[in-house]
């Protein structure tokens, strides 16, 4: 009975270790270093010319449409200070109050001179028009006359030059509230409440800085330009056909809204060889601020290309290899080239294959020049995986393994 039951443990650990080492080489066999499915099946897949999103990336500075120097008009202490900075401010709101005291005055002085010159002008009026009857009866001379003509015109330029003094004053007295010229976002303050300013500071009081739209400059190759505009043209008609742009910010992500590229300089800079751009973009949520920078993401489309998985490759020393399926299925060891643009998953081809071409996709490092294989797609590869391991699920360890 003992050696009955000694026999079942020994056979039951067999049975566990035949399944553990069944799944051992299931899993290798599904993995992505062996490829095969059986001894020589490996999966293979048809390369055909496709069509390939890509993107270059230029440093950008980032602008406001305009950077509006605010300067005070008028001479005199500040009084109050009406935003803060980096306050987001309207065309016509108030921003810094100026002591208005000797201003107010001089608006007093000039209503007090009009009101003047308005009276001197009734009295003399009435003279001239007496004056004029007088004449018209030959009761008085033509120079007495005359006289009075001249001081009517003289009155009037008087009440000219004294409602001329009142404006000045009256705008001079405005000038002491300093007010946003435009919507925008206010810089720093480098005079604070108690400081003597004139129009003939060193420094603005601040920067006003329109956000609404923001203009992303960025350099190109005059190489790259010309492959852009080579189609012809006005200047107008190539900007419309160029697509919208990106913009990446400096923390690595990239900006919700597209731009447009709306201006190239007409002068190429001689030292760099590089053109001048300019792309808008729209700054609803007033996240571009003005004098930052990040990247100009511009993309393009690459026609007729192959494109083949990085793991059908075999690098050694700095060349790329591939297996190339024969019509008879043997295997060929090609060495291929491919572009620059590399996105971690794929490589775009250059040479060395052509559309219709069948290559090896996985299990490369196990393969030689001249093998031979039985090829299977990677769907064919995928069901025969899934039904080892419903096999060994089920116990049917004949198929399973």
């Amino acid at each position: 009975m003992n050696m009955s039951v000694k026999r079942n443990r020994r056979f039951s650990s067999s049975l566990m270790a035949a399944m553990a080492l069944g799944l051992s080489v299931l899993t290798s066999c599904g993995g992505s270093q062996s490829g095969a499915m059986g001894d020589d099946e490996y999966a293979v897949m048809e390369v055909s010319s496709t069509s390939s999103n890509q993107s270059t990336q230029y440093p950008a500075t980032i602008k406001g449409l305009q950077d509006i120097e605010i300067r005070p008009q008028v001479s005199g202490f500040i009084t109050k200070l009406c935003v803060d900075e980096g306050a987001t401010v309207r065309r016509g709101q108030a921003l810094f109050q100026i002591d208005p005291t000797q201003y107010q005055a001089a608006y007093n002085q000039a209503v007090a001179a009009v009101a003047s010159a308005k009276a001197n002008l009734e009295t003399v009026s009435a003279t001239e028009a007496n004056k004029k009857m007088l004449h018209d009866q030959k009761i008085i001379s033509d120079f007495e006359y005359q006289t009075a003509v001249n001081n009517l015109l003289s009155a009037k330029a008087n009440l000219a030059q004294a409602e001329a003094s009142l404006t000045a004053a009256k705008q001079n007295l405005g000038f002491c509230t300093v007010t946003s010229p435009s919507d925008g976002v206010i810089g720093t303050f480098p005079y604070r409440v108690g400081a003597l300013v004139s129009p003939s500071i060193a420094e603005p009081l601040t920067t006003v800085s329109q956000i609404g739209d923001m203009y992303v400059y960025f350099s190109m190759t005059e190489k790259q330009l010309l492959a852009m505009t080579k189609a012809g043209g006005s200047l107008k008609e190539q900007l419309a056909k160029m697509p919208a742009v990106k913009l990446e910010l400096s923390d690595g992500s990239m900006y919700s809204e597209e731009g447009k590229i709306d201006a190239v300089s007409g002068v190429i800079d001689q030292t760099t060889g590089s053109v001048s751009m300019r792309a808008i973009f729209p700054n609803k949520q007033n996240i571009l601020r003005s004098g930052a920078t990040g990247n100009l993401v511009f993309p393009y489309t690459m026609e007729n290309v192959l494109i083949i998985p990085q793991n059908c490759t075999v690098d050694i020393q700095d060349k790329k290899f591939v297996f190339v399926l024969q019509s008879d299925n043997t295997l060929k060891y090609t060495e291929i080239k491919v572009s620059n643009l590399d996105d971690g998953k794929n490589y775009i081809v250059t040479d060395g294959l052509k559309s219709g071409d069948k290559i090896v996709t996985e299990g490369v490092q196990n393969l030689k020049d001249g093998q031979k294989i039985t090829p299977i797609t990677a769907a064919e590869k995928e069901a025969k995986y899934q039904q080892h391991l419903k096999d060994q699920k089920e116990g049917n360890f004949q198929t399973a393994f």
